[in-house]
């Protein structure tokens, strides 16, 4: 589908890359499609039930009505009002998931974004993914307007998800405007700063509202919470806190002007009411959009490290500076090939160039350059500083990974994943599909680094991960309709982890005589636990050449595939520390592998007497529910050896908080539907791991024939 002609080259001013995130259901691509139509860059409003929106155009989104892959769009806004008035402004715009199973596209898109819209649901509050996609956005210092939603439905509570906000995500939430009628009364909203009414009429389109005067019996509840506001903003700026509190009256302009900051710099969460569904309240949360979220231009300096040297790079965020970007993620396009998404923070990226992986260190050929409008392309000479693109013609670079002019190398930060909780063994249905999995299984794990495949050379099969049964459901499916792969699936397989409860020693002495020459590798390993969640560590404190320091990478080597490949029962090793203190080595017989060898065998030895336990994943589990099946489902919660953390009331629903092993939810979603005669929904994203009880421990280890020691 051809595209129209995107303007090029625009001010860095009048840029905002922005982001929609929130939880499931809470509206985020029906306040897109909404975001599209105003801006006119779609003419029909689309609709999730009959499969018509512009950014879920995969065949699984359209069926199953959820986002899955997060889409790229670029279009235009020219605010009637405010510091940007009458000025045309260019949003790129990212819709993301809601459902934690593709927590990767939300993680990503926020850590190349400069501002987003958090939707929230007017009679649920904030809800667990809203807890999840704030906590991300907080770790990129990504600063957000928030935009309560569904005002329309029953239980819609404007002050309380403000107050939900505050309490729940430690926010610094404040109404900006004020919700006209709640429910079937929902008609419009009050501007608290310029104290005016807006009134849209009927639901077709919304595209056009009147403004009024404020309703006669919201003129105090409109006083009251004004004067909250402006302290609020005057407390950000120390001149306008004087005049503040000397009664002096600030103009709006200027409390724009200091709200914007402050939103900014993160210190204050606009909150604007509406009804997507409605096409109620759309422009002034884009006008707010526009007002007060930041511009490549408002962003700190781009940082990074001279891959050389180490030393901190600081570029400025425009074209006049050297190429600084980050690929943030892959895509497999059916008809271009490989796409590489890139966020371009400073200089130029051009079609036909040469650019510098620093992170890797190799040189890649720019084929072209494209600017993306969800599955649709157009394609561009070159992308400027502030721009959000896609490259055709990378074949080394993978999410994470910084490019560059060769000649000024920078790695910029990175982005961080969550690991796999769950895995499942897939095998092809003929020889003919052998390589084709192969291949599919390679493409898919290139764009979604939350997708893991391993082999298990015990049994011969291959070993998928991912963030849950929906995440591998969804895999599973694309490989059957993009890579035309048939594959026999085996059970979910809960992904436990092995680990340590106590410091021990071992040592490992590889030694084979043949006709030639031999092979001697010998280490001496100490190995000790680190807290929860810490991962794993490898150090050399070997002194006096006792093992000569280029053996000392191939014995980390060795340690780190015998962690991935476990030592218990077959599941990877973590929160461990190993430190190689001494050893031995032959002038003639010492290689690479033998010391590779031999630090397998030693971490092997050390293990066995470190009292080795088994770790499962606990997820976090909300399930919302009428009151007459509180009882019932809080039963089966207890009986899955569940930790109930409370229950709260939330709208017209009851909803419980428990903490449960990942090991007791197989087709949980299924089982409380029938309990609950459908009207129950759970919502589970993992928590954290904890040692499996010894007794269940014992019969997964004695499966794997694992004869070291358990902890009891």
């Amino acid at each position: 589908m051809a595209t129209a002609k995107t303007k090029r080259d625009f001010p860095l001013d009048r840029i905002r890359n922005m982001g929609i995130i929130a939880h499931i259901d809470a509206g985020k691509t029906t306040t897109t499609e909404r975001i599209l139509f105003y801006t006119g860059k779609t003419y029909k409003i689309g609709d999730i039930d009959e499969g018509t929106t512009t950014t879920d155009w995969m065949e699984q989104e359209k069926e199953r009505g959820i986002t899955i892959v997060s889409a790229a769009i670029t279009t235009f806004w020219t605010p009637k009002s405010g510091p940007f008035k009458d000025q045309e402004i260019r949003i790129n715009l990212i819709d993301t998931p809601g459902h934690v199973d593709f927590t990767v596209e939300v993680e990503r898109s926020l850590r190349v974004l400069d501002g987003g819209v958090i939707v929230l649901d007017s009679a649920s509050g904030v809800q667990s993914q809203t807890e999840t996609v704030w906590r991300q956005a907080n770790k990129y210092k990504v600063p957000l307007v928030a935009f309560a939603n569904k005002m329309d439905v029953v239980g819609a509570d404007f002050l309380g998800t403000i107050q939900s906000a505050r309490d729940r995500l430690n926010a610094n939430a404040l109404a900006y405007n004020l919700p006209i009628g709640s429910e079937n009364n929902f008609t419009g909203v009050v501007d608290l700063l310029t104290q005016k009414a807006l009134i849209w009429q009927g639901d077709e389109t919304g595209a056009k509202f009147v403004e009024e005067e404020i309703p006669v019996d919201m003129v105090e509840e409109v006083k009251k919470h004004r004067e909250k506001l402006v302290e609020e903003i005057t407390s950000t700026d120390d001149i306008l806190m004087e005049k503040y509190l000397n009664g002096e009256e600030i103009d709006v302009d200027t409390l724009k002007k200091t709200l914007r900051k402050a939103v900014i710099e993160n210190k204050i969460v606009p909150v604007l009411a509406g009804s997507s569904l409605r096409n109620k309240g759309v422009q002034p949360m884009l006008d707010a959009v526009i007002d007060f979220l930041p511009s490549p231009l408002d962003l700190p300096k781009t940082v990074g490290i001279d891959p050389k040297t180490g030393e901190e790079l600081v570029f400025n965020n425009t074209k006049e500076n050297p190429l600084g970007a980050l690929v943030f993620k892959i895509q497999v396009d059916p008809h271009v090939g490989r796409l590489t998404y890139v966020r371009v923070y400073s200089g130029i990226l051009k079609s036909g160039s040469y650019i510098y992986n620093s992170t890797k260190g190799v040189k890649e050929r720019v084929g072209r350059v494209l600017l993306m409008h969800a599955n649709d392309r157009e394609e561009i000479e070159e992308a400027y500083a502030g721009e959000i693109i896609a490259v055709v013609g990378l074949k080394d670079s993978i999410t994470g990974d910084s490019l560059c002019d060769e000649n000024t190398p920078i790695v910029l930060e990175s982005i961080t994943f969550a690991e796999p909780v769950i895995s499942l063994a897939i095998e092809p249905k003929t020889k003919s599909d052998q390589e084709k999995l192969a291949q599919a299984l390679q493409r898919l794990g290139e764009e979604d680094p939350t997708f893991r495949v391993k082999s298990n050379p015990e049994t011969g099969q291959t070993i998928i991960s991912g963030m849950g049964e929906l995440h591998l459901e969804i895999i599973v499916d694309r490989m059957k309709r993009e890579f035309k792969v048939e594959a026999n699936i085996g059970e979910p397989q809960v992904a436990y982890k092995e680990t340590i409860t106590q410091p021990s020693e071992g040592e490992g002495k590889y030694i084979r005589q043949t006709g030639g020459r031999g092979q001697y590798g010998h280490c001496l390993l100490r190995i000790e636990p680190l807290p929860r969640g810490q991962g794993r560590e490898f150090e050399s404190e070997v002194v006096g050449g006792r093992i000569p320091r280029e053996f000392i990478p191939p014995i980390g080597k060795g340690v780190e595939e015998r962690e991935d490949t476990g030592i218990m029962a077959g599941f990877p090793v973590t929160d461990i520390k190993v430190v190689v203190y001494d050893g031995s080595f032959h002038d003639v017989d010492s290689s690479e592998v033998a010391f590779k060898i031999a630090g397998s065998m030693a971490l092997t030895d050390a293990a066995s007497k470190a009292n080795m336990i088994l770790l499962e994943p606990i997820m976090k589990v909300e399930v919302t529910t009428p009151e007459e099946f509180m009882g019932d489902l809080i039963g089966d919660l207890s009986a899955k050896r569940a930790q109930i953390l409370g229950t709260e009331k939330r709208g017209n629903s009851n909803v419980i908080n428990a903490l449960v092993p990942l090991a007791e939810l197989g087709g949980y979603i299924t089982a409380i539907r029938s309990m609950s005669q459908g009207r129950a929904t759970a919502y589970i994203e993992p928590s954290h791991y904890e040692p499996v009880p010894a007794n269940i421990a014992q019969k997964i280890v004695a499966a794997s024939g694992f004869t070291g020691r358990i902890e009891r």
